[in-house]
């Protein structure tokens, strides 16, 4: 498996993982994504921020995690501060035909280490309150649960918030 940077070719690869992956979550309850968000845009978006990335399988694209900076206003009511730099983790996604080889831990520890690269000691991730394979994996990966929030784009559902702080040593 390789962890890269996404690039423009491999967008149709990600629209058609995330046409997979939606109806799943749905079914499950998870109403967190759907026919508009993400898309084409956003995606786009990352790439040109460099913010990206992917899991490659096969020679296609078997999982996706944009590691950015950007914040949700939202997390102060968690007590978060802000104004601290943090690596958030936001799209992770993994091809239902990928489940269980470990994918999301791996883009998880590539987010980690744009962390240590850029000498930043704190990670964040939101999910859906209805997202049991992530409510699972986040805590296996030393991430505490912070407290549930709202997030103004996707009204009427509710995230819990995660966050790891790293020392000196600290990898996954």
């Amino acid at each position: 498996m390789l962890i890269r940077l996404a690039t423009l070719n491999d967008i149709p690869q990600i629209l058609q993982l995330i046409a997979e992956v939606v109806p799943v979550m749905n079914a499950a309850g998870n109403f967190q994504w759907d026919s508009t968000y993400p898309n084409t845009t956003v995606f786009e978006n990352d790439i040109s921020r460099n913010q990206l990335w992917v899991a490659e399988e096969d020679n296609g694209v078997a999982g996706i995690a944009a590691i950015t900076t950007d914040q949700e206003p939202e997390y102060a009511l968690v007590g978060w501060d802000l104004n601290e730099p943090a690596i958030v983790v936001h799209r992770l996604a993994v091809s239902v035909h990928h489940h269980g080889k470990g994918i999301a831990t791996k883009l998880m520890q590539q987010a980690e280490q744009v962390a240590v690269n850029r000498g930043i000691k704190v990670l964040r991730i939101d999910t859906n309150s209805t997202n049991k394979a992530t409510r699972q994996l986040f805590p296996k990966l030393g991430y505490e649960f912070a407290g549930e929030i709202g997030l103004g784009f996707r009204p009427n559902l509710k995230f819990y918030c995660y966050e790891k702080r790293l020392d000196n040593n600290a990898m996954i």
